[in-house]
């Protein structure tokens, strides 16, 4: 209550604020480690009754939860399918039980539903494929190359040859194409008519003379 008192504590108070400031503005990473200590970073950390993590609101019971269940995915079950009537099954009962109207087969599949069995609806057990038993499944491998032609460069001489076969064939094509059409003029030049014999006029009463 005294001035001196109020005195020290401005002091102190002022002390702290410089103190506070400088530890501001200083560079930490300039800092070297005490011996036998860490390196401080100056950053208050929580006290020992502080949990570090993430915490889920009425959904996280902590330790005691965790320890006594544990939540897990419950799995499902597997969907049953529901097989296909057996028709031919329930038409051999309706027939030895006297049935022969569509109504009475209609309240024997209602009384007597029967289905088909998982192994006997499936395909592959109902039509087998007819394979050979030394069939080997999969892709055939690609013949080998022969290093020999390879040398020779047979490949090149056979491309070659192709080439001037397809060459010949355009000129041939081409030939065909420049070629003139023939009009009537050209085909009565190249083949003329055989030239009418002249016969005079005669009376008509003197002609078988």
């Amino acid at each position: 209550g005294t001035p001196g008192c109020f005195l020290l504590q401005i002091l102190f108070s002022g002390a702290l604020a410089y103190q506070e400031r400088s530890l501001h503005f200083f560079n930490f990473t300039l800092l070297q480690a005490e011996l036998g200590k860490p390196q401080r970073n100056c950053y208050a950390l929580p006290g020992f009754d502080f949990s570090y993590g993430l915490y889920i609101h009425r959904r996280d019971g902590g330790v005691p939860e965790a320890i006594g269940r544990w939540n897990t995915v419950k799995p499902r079950t597997p969907s049953v399918q529901k097989m296909p009537r057996d028709f031919i099954t329930m038409n051999r009962g309706a027939l030895k039980a006297g049935y022969t109207t569509a109504h009475e087969f209609n309240l024997y599949y209602k009384a007597k539903d029967i289905r088909c069995k998982d192994d006997e609806y499936s395909r592959f057990k109902r039509c087998p494929p007819q394979v050979p038993a030394d069939f080997t499944y999969g892709i055939t491998t690609r013949p080998c190359t022969p290093i020999f032609d390879l040398l020779q460069h047979k490949y090149k001489e056979l491309w070659m040859e192709q080439q001037r076969a397809l060459t010949a064939a355009q000129r041939v094509e081409k030939k065909k194409k420049d070629k003139m059409r023939e009009t009537r003029t050209t085909l009565l030049r190249k083949n003329p008519l055989p030239a009418k014999e002249e016969s005079f006029w005669h009376l008509p009463h003197l002609e078988k003379v």
